[in-house]
C-alpha cells in the first residue's frame, strides 16, 4: 500500500513551494497554466533521490483495471472536467460535454478549437503506475490515480502527442516543447513520489539529468 497518507502535509508545503519557485516557467497561453504547479526542482530532486529503483513488471495489465473517467461533479466526468479546466472560453451542454473552446497543449505548443482534437494524458501513464508498484493496489487506489486532479497528473494535451507517448517514461519520450520538460519532470516525480511508486534506472537517470537544468 502507498505510504503517500503521512506526506499529504509535506506534500502541500512542497506544492507551494513550488509555485514560488516555479512562477513563469509554464511558458504559453494562460490555458496552459492550469495543470497543479508541481513541486520545486529542489524537491524532485529530493524526492527522487528517495524513490525505489527496481526493474519495471508488467505481468497482468490491464488499462480496464484503473476505472477512469468518473463522475467529478453533477454530469461531468474526470474528461469533461479536465477539458473546463485546461481550455479557454469552454462552453458545455447539458451533459457536460464541450461545444466550442480553445486548448493550449504545452506539449508541443499547438491550439485546437474542437474538444474531439484533445486527448487527456495520464502524465505517468496507467501502465507505467502498474509496472511500479501499482500491481499490487486495492481498483479503488487505482481508481483515484486515474483521476486524479489534485495531483499534476492529468493534462489536456494534443491527441495524436498523447498516443505517440503512450506508456513511455522520460528515459524514451519528453515532450517536444523544450520550455515545458522541467515542469514535465518536476511533475513526473511528484506523482511517483505521493503514490510511492518506483523508478527504474534509465528513467531515474533521464529523470536526475532533466532535473539538474530546471
Amino acid at each position: 500500500m502507498p505510504k503517500f497518507y503521512a506526506r499529504r502535509r509535506l506534500g502541500f508545503l512542497a506544492a507551494f513551494t513550488g509555485l514560488i519557485a516555479s512562477a513563469g516557467l509554464l511558458n504559453g497561453p494562460a490555458a496552459s497554466a492550469a495543470l497543479p504547479t508541481p513541486v520545486s526542482a529542489a524537491t524532485a530532486r529530493t524526492y527522487l533521490a528517495s524513490l525505489t529503483v527496481a526493474t519495471e513488471d508488467r505481468t497482468g495489465y490491464d488499462r480496464d483495471l484503473f476505472p477512469h473517467w468518473i463522475t467529478q461533479s453533477g454530469t461531468c466526468n474526470t474528461r469533461e472536467t479536465i477539458l473546463k479546466r485546461d481550455g479557454t472560453n469552454v462552453v458545455t451542454d447539458s451533459s457536460c460535454a464541450a461545444t466550442s473552446g480553445s486548448w493550449y497543449s504545452p506539449y508541443d505548443g499547438a491550439t485546437w478549437s474542437a474538444s474531439s482534437d484533445v486527448d487527456i494524458d495520464h502524465l505517468v501513464p496507467l501502465a507505467e503506475a502498474w509496472d511500479s508498484g501499482a500491481d499490487s493496489w486495492t481498483t479503488s487506489l487505482r481508481q483515484s490515480f486515474a483521476n486524479d486532479l489534485t495531483r499534476p497528473q492529468l493534462l489536456a494535451v494534443t491527441d495524436n502527442v498523447n498516443q505517440s507517448k503512450g506508456d513511455q517514461d522520460p528515459a524514451t519520450w519528453m515532450p517536444s516543447r523544450s520550455a515545458y520538460r522541467c515542469t514535465y519532470v518536476r511533475a513526473w516525480v511528484q506523482v511517483k513520489y505521493y503514490y510511492d511508486l518506483s523508478v527504474d534506472s534509465a528513467e531515474k537517470s533521464a529523470l536526475q539529468g532533466y532535473l539538474a537544468n530546471c
